[in-house]
């Protein structure tokens, strides 16, 4: 029954993770992931090539950002359908350039030049691949708890995004009446859109948002339709246009930004897997996340690209729509693939205000969030659980949020690097070290000392029937 059901096309299959999907339904929900994430799959290269010494030409990063897209189209669609059934995790996940490595490569990009970001970028990126081929030797080290406070300190870590985006990006108008009032139009757009709408319609208000923003945008001189045809109509993406530098520091750097990317790849994983497909990750999806995460961050690099990743505002998205069909998400890798190849496709989908983007994803990143409140809730509020969530979420956030001083002034540099500004990473040490630390029979222990032997029996049965 499930075999024939999955052999149908049918609009329902959209909430299936396989099944067949009319295209010209399908398109729509892949260009809405595709939309999500264009502007922030597109800023870190920008960052990172006016970092370097000497600074990139305005040509050489444009090329570089028409091979992002292609990249990162590829390697969701590795994600969606694996390589040897060990590279991707056959998830519905869409990659993209990740800003984790903006701090570090812009750091080595001044110092050693870009050439160096490249060979930094092959290097980690097989490292972490590795990594995630051996995920069976460590993945039981991850808890779910673990993994559920790395989910919410996702969400936390991506309100700034959303605000920043919201009122214009990185712009001198930034908190403008006119960002302000069409980021406001764009979410209510969204809002308004998913309670009248019906059926599999519904899942579209994204999309309706940004369509509605931006043609508010547009009357508003925001966006300029004359650089869509500024580069041609077809270029193929360019093959080594650096030739990797080598420099151990700056690799071994690099190598431990990679495993704060790999956390959130896991908590971006489960996360979807949870909000998505209402389960627990599986560690041959653990396993080939990663592996494509770092694998496709090595193609990446050879193409003159950062690393890439699994995009935590496409999982926000799924979240809110619960769209999980493979076949519906590759139409958008499909995209940014042609996006890759024809510039104007691409330079259309770069014309997008950052205030219309940030309308529709403060929502999203708000999903996250909640996502990440119910997997604790899932794990049971056990005292240990408690605690382990309860302080990596405050020190994560208190730490890396904090402007009173630099309490990580005594550290060395490569700790303020990596951890100073990164809630994620410094989430996922605590609660890992926490859940190494802390017993197992923690709550027994407290009742023993706390109660008579008939007292602690009756409460540990109690707490079991719970």
């Amino acid at each position: 029954m499930r075999q024939k059901q999955d052999q149908s096309v049918s609009i329902e299959n959209i909430y299936q993770l396989d099944g067949r999907v009319p295209v010209g339904k399908a398109i729509p929900f892949g260009l809405q992931h595709v939309l999500a994430m264009f502007v922030s799959n597109l800023a870190p290269i920008t960052i990172i090539a006016s970092a370097a010494q000497p600074a990139l030409t305005q040509a050489q990063t444009a090329m570089l950002l028409q091979n992002a897209m292609f990249v990162a189209g590829i390697a969701s669609m590795i994600q969606l359908y694996p390589i040897a059934h060990k590279v991707g995790s056959r998830l519905p996940i869409i990659m993209g350039v990740s800003f984790t490595f903006v701090t570090i490569l812009s750091v080595i990009a001044a110092n050693y030049g870009y050439p160096a970001v490249m060979g930094c970028v092959l290097v980690g990126g097989l490292f972490e691949g590795t990594l995630g081929l051996l995920a069976k030797y460590w993945k039981k080290v991850v808890s779910p708890i673990v993994s559920a406070s790395v989910v919410t300190a996702i969400g936390f870590s991506l309100f700034t995004v959303g605000v920043r985006s919201f009122g214009g990006g990185y712009t001198e108008d930034f908190g403008s009446f006119t960002n302000l009032t069409i980021a406001s139009i764009t979410l209510l757009t969204c809002i308004i859109w998913n309670i009248f709408m019906k059926g599999y319609l519904k899942q579209l208000s994204v999309l309706a948002g940004l369509i509605v923003g931006y043609v508010i945008a547009y009357f508003c001189g925001l966006v300029d339709l004359n650089s869509i045809f500024s580069r041609g109509f077809l270029s193929f993406p360019r093959l080594l246009p650096f030739m990797p530098e080598f420099h151990l520091g700056a690799i071994i750097s690099v190598c431990i930004i990679f495993l704060v990317s790999a956390t959130e790849t896991i908590g971006d994983t489960s996360a979807m897997t949870a909000t998505g497909l209402n389960r627990e990750i599986t560690e041959k999806e653990v396993s080939g996340s990663l592996a494509c995460d770092g694998f496709a961050s090595s193609i990446s690099s050879l193409f003159g690209c950062p690393p890439v990743t699994s995009f935590s505002q496409n999982v926000g998205l799924i979240a809110m729509t619960k769209v999980v069909n493979r076949f519906t998400i590759a139409t958008g890798a499909c995209a940014m693939i042609l996006a890759g190849l024809v510039p104007p496709v691409g330079n259309f989908f770069a014309s997008l205000p950052q205030c219309v983007l940030g309308g529709c994803t403060i929502m999203m990143f708000g999903q996250i969030l909640t996502s990440g409140m119910q997997m604790i809730a899932s794990c049971g509020f056990s005292q240990r659980n408690i605690t382990i969530a309860s302080l990596s979420l405050a020190i994560g956030i208190g730490f890396t949020t904090s402007t009173e001083a630099d309490i990580w002034k005594i550290f060395p540099e490569i700790i303020r690097t990596v951890f100073s500004g990164n809630v994620v990473a410094v989430v996922f040490v605590v609660a890992l070290l926490l859940n190494w630390v802390l017993p197992k029979n923690m709550e027994i222990q407290m009742l023993s000392s706390k109660k008579t032997p008939e007292q602690s029996g009756k409460a540990m049965s109690t707490h079991h029937i719970a």
